[in-house]
């Protein structure tokens, strides 16, 4: 939530997702960033694709994914593209890697990066690449 609010990004949470939302934690953390964060949740994959299909009809989903084999800087990226980051503990279920248009990596050489660093370095790439 912080990233996207920082670069005025919608965030778009489709469940069930890797944390509880009525969490308390979560809340005092988003506190800070609920006035300016652009956050929609989705009770389901089907539900989001329906706002999609609806809403950003030409727009590309792409998976970020150990299970990508294209470095997300070699990637092209346009300007309404949605960036879908799964669970850091299990990534996306099959039917999302399906459903995807595209799947890029954040090459590294240790184990991972959490699931924010890596989704704010490929944030920042597609931001670069369409002047946003």
């Amino acid at each position: 939530m912080r990233l996207c609010a920082g670069l005025d990004v919608a965030l778009d949470i489709i469940e069930p997702c890797g944390f509880p939302l009525d969490d308390a934690r979560l809340k005092r953390v988003a506190m800070d960033y609920q006035v300016e964060a652009n956050v929609k949740r989705h009770v389901s994959w089907e539900d989001f694709l329906t706002w999609q299909a609806e809403t950003f009809p030409a727009a590309r989903l792409i998976l970020m994914t150990t299970k990508a084999s294209l470095p997300y800087y070699d990637f092209a990226f346009q300007p309404d593209d949605i960036l879908i980051a799964g669970r850091e503990s299990s990534g996306v279920p099959e039917y999302v890697h399906e459903r995807s248009n595209a799947r890029v990596i954040v090459p590294i050489k240790t184990r991972s990066f959490n699931v924010i660093i890596a989704s704010a370095m490929v944030l920042g790439e597609a931001l670069r690449q369409t002047e946003r």
